[in-house]
């Protein structure tokens, strides 16, 4: 029996292993394929000659040579820049690209032009630059490093179970100690005291339950990935349940990661385009304008205009003029159109008229008022605006042979009609705003930590919810009321905060914890990746279990210390996702909220589980029990608990995994780690003591209905256990005067242990359903 019991155990350990392995194999093979090759070589000047090196060669000093296409092989202070634009958004968050040149504008070296940084992609232009940090010593490296040697936490998970095992043993040597005291009390040899006390142990411990627990992550986690949610660590997918708090980024994760055009300023009236990735929103824009005819010619996303048009001539955007200009052939005249766009209050002084309605009218001082307001008023929404004007130049003065010269400019700049303002945003997911409510529905809070402006960020958080469309944010209350504010602020309800990187800086970590606390909506702008940090370790501190989404180098930090970070599959950089505990395959923050209900499941699953499991506890028991204090015939074996606890257990314990969540899963609040444990007392009174006491108690019957079938009847078994177990006593009469030997009695307490056996079997079966 012994020998079957051990192949059987192996046989279940080794599936689960391979579960387990399975699942981090096939992780670590997706993530691996993430990895993007980046270019080898980089040009440099040196001793005034350029040549190709590769960039492990760099070396601080060094002249390099970056042009578009290129990521930057290291940190670089700009000499010489042509129309120069970078993408920051892998260290700083912000989604649109910012131009570099050789002039310093800031103390803060992410927001300085003359800066350049390792790793950030080079957009548009050329630029020469000295290398001042390579390697570990660079931005990139300094957050990488500071993301690897954050600390690791223990999982909620892993605490309720080391938890579990706790309670479980601690009951296992208690009832152990008190029935061997007992034994060697009643006069047993000490060497069958100490048989009793490993029975006892190997009845309270759940061996299964680690094996089950593996299980039941591995599945879960098969279900998330085909959800669009990799987990690469399997104690993440209950952590995500158990989340309390989501500090997340916003460019990739709440956004689409694309500037769109989002109103319209054209005949003195502003006018919202629709915004939805699958463009179901709604436009009040008119189409049918003259104006707008004219205007959308200028859009970026106008391809097939600029391909079937010759351009003639182009005028890169620089830090000097503010704006673009773009010469073009028109296929309905002979005349050249002039095309320009940039700063708006840079475009409207180099006007002298305005289109309305297809006309063009006088820029009068009424005109420039409204253009004014208009301004104002798409800035205060968070949107990038710019201006828009054209000329038509005559063939004339213009024949289609005419030498247009960009460095000499032999054509006019000024005079021109002003066509209207298009203001740009980088657009929330269609599926934010509904996941940010259901988040909020089942009470998780969630805080924006972004290194976007604090306006652009304030206005996506109000578009998808993070900060209520109605509500007044304490900036905004010090605006409007002064020193007032306070006094003002309890007859206007607002919950909400918008947070500058700078003044996180003044507060201590004490300071900063409180405002965690006290508002319910917050939005963290312009913050440092060592900001970040300082946000999550907040938040913890507050005894929060924190999520924090991200794909940037800069969310990194933030990834590694959280209690579970999830990264950006798509857009997501290959530190944020080494750093993270589960990848979004899909990049969208809606993929979260399926996490969070299956976490919470497998939280209400291993519940059920542990019930099921230790249920079985307090009958295998009870034979000891009734074998020691009543002299009774011991009713179940240690061979059979055994089989009880890997074999018939282990199967209908899995089978709870596949439950489905319970109907108020998402309106709950997140569980308290401190007070809402997996093992409680409710639980081991259920288990034991309701349950596991009926359980018991149908083993004994069906134990003495056996035996009292064969003569011995309930009331004469008991003080006969002495000459029963005793080899020596060849004849023990029954009741009805029936003499059994040694051999006959051992058959008959075998039959009878196999009825214990199967009745607690069956029991078990109805007490996997009531689970």
């Amino acid at each position: 029996m012994q020998l079957y019991l051990g192949i059987a155990l192996l046989l279940v350990v080794t599936v689960s292993i391979t579960f387990a392995y399975w699942q981090e194999r096939k992780s670590s093979d997706i993530i691996n394929s993430f990895k993007k090759l980046v270019l080898a070589f980089v040009v440099v000047i040196r001793d005034g000659v350029k040549q190709s090196v590769h960039k492990t060669d760099i070396v601080k000093g060094d002249i390099i040579h970056v042009t578009m296409g290129d990521r930057m092989p290291a940190d670089i202070v700009i000499l010489e820049a042509q129309a120069f634009k970078v993408d920051n958004s892998s260290i700083t968050g912000e989604s649109e690209p910012v131009s570099r040149n050789g002039k310093f504008t800031h103390e803060n070296p992410l927001e300085t032009k003359n800066l350049a940084f390792y790793f950030t992609s080079v957009m548009q232009g050329t630029a020469i630059g000295v290398v001042i940090y390579t390697g570990d010593n660079t931005v990139m490296g300094r957050v990488a490093n500071l993301a690897s040697n954050i600390e690791q936490i223990k999982t909620p998970l892993n605490k309720e179970l080391d938890h579990v095992i706790l309670v479980s043993i601690s009951i296992a040597f208690l009832m152990g100690g008190i029935f061997f005291a007992l034994s060697l009390l009643y006069g047993f040899y000490w060497l069958d005291s100490v048989t009793f006390l490993i029975g006892l142990i190997v009845a309270y411990v759940p061996e299964g339950l680690q094996m089950t627990v593996t299980i039941c992550l591995t599945l879960t986690a098969q279900r998330m990935a085909k959800k669009n949610c990799l987990v690469k660590n399997l104690d993440a997918v209950e952590t995500l349940g158990s989340t309390s708090i989501i500090c997340t980024d916003k460019t990739g994760t709440l956004t689409q990661n694309r500037m769109t055009v989002a109103h319209v300023w054209m005949d003195g009236v502003i006018s919202g385009v629709d915004t939805t990735e699958n463009q179901t929103g709604d436009s009040s824009l008119d189409k049918t304008s003259p104006t707008w005819k004219r205007l959308k010619l200028h859009e970026p996303g106008v391809i097939k205009y600029r391909e079937t048009h010759n351009k003639r001539v182009e005028i890169p955007f620089n830090s000097t003029n503010k704006y673009q200009v773009f010469i073009h052939e028109q296929d309905d005249s002979p005349d050249h159109i002039l095309q320009m766009k940039g700063a708006p209050e840079r475009i409207l002084n180099l006007c002298s008229m305005i289109l309305i309605k297809g006309e063009e009218v006088p820029l009068t001082d009424e005109w420039k008022e409204k253009f004014e307001s208009a301004y104002r008023d798409l800035g205060e929404m968070g949107e990038r605006v710019l201006g828009f004007c054209d000329l038509i130049l005559p063939e004339a003065e213009f024949p289609q042979d005419y030498p247009f010269d960009s460095e000499n400019q032999n054509f006019p700049l000024n005079k021109l009609c002003f066509l209207g303002l298009l203001a740009l945003i980088d657009p929330p997911r269609a599926a934010v705003p509904d996941a940010v409510e259901k988040c909020r529905g089942a009470g998780i809070k969630i805080i924006m930590v972004t290194g976007d402006h604090p306006i652009t960020a304030k206005a996506i958080a109000r578009r998808v919810g993070i900060i209520s469309p109605n509500g007044m944010t304490v900036n905004e209350m010090q605006e409007k009321f002064g020193d007032n504010w306070r006094r003002k602020s309890k007859h206007n309800k607002f919950s909400s905060i918008v947070l500058h990187g700078e003044e996180i800086k003044q507060m201590s970590s004490e300071d900063l914890t409180k405002v965690v606390q006290s508002y319910p909506e917050i939005v963290f702008a312009r913050t440092s990746p060592q900001q970040k940090l300082l946000i999550v370790e907040a938040c913890q501190a507050m005894g929060a279990i924190v999520a924090v989404t991200g794909d940037g180098v800069n969310d990194s930090p933030a990834l590694s210390k959280a209690d579970i970070g999830i990264a950006m599959g798509i857009s997501g950089s290959e530190v944020s996702k080494q750093a993270a505990d589960m990848i979004l395959m899909d990049d969208n923050f809606s993929s979260i909220v399926t996490g969070v209900e299956e976490g919470r499941v497998i939280f209400d699953n291993l519940k059920k589980v542990i019930v099921y499991t230790l249920t079985s506890k307090g009958p295998e028991t009870l034979p000891f029990l009734a074998f020691i204090l009543l002299n009774l015939p011991l009713s179940l074996g240690t061979a059979m608990i055994l089989l009880i606890d890997f074999s018939t257990d282990l199967m209908p314990a899995i089978s709870l995994v596949h439950e489905v969540a319970e109907a108020d899963i998402m309106t709950r609040r997140p569980r308290n780690a401190a007070t809402d444990q997996l093992v409680n007392p409710a639980l081991l009174q259920k288990a034991y003591f309701q349950i596991g006491i009926f359980e018991g108690m149908g083993g004994m019957f069906a134990f003495l209905v056996v035996l009292g079938e064969s003569g011995f009847w309930p009331m004469s078994l008991i003080g006969i256990r002495p000459e029963w177990d005793n080899p020596s006593v060849d004849v023990v009469a029954d009741c009805y005067g029936q003499e059994w030997n040694y051999r006959q009695r051992k058959n008959l307490e075998q039959t009878g242990q196999s009825a214990y056996f199967l009745a607690i079997v069956f029991i078990q079966w109805i007490n996997v359903l009531t689970c």
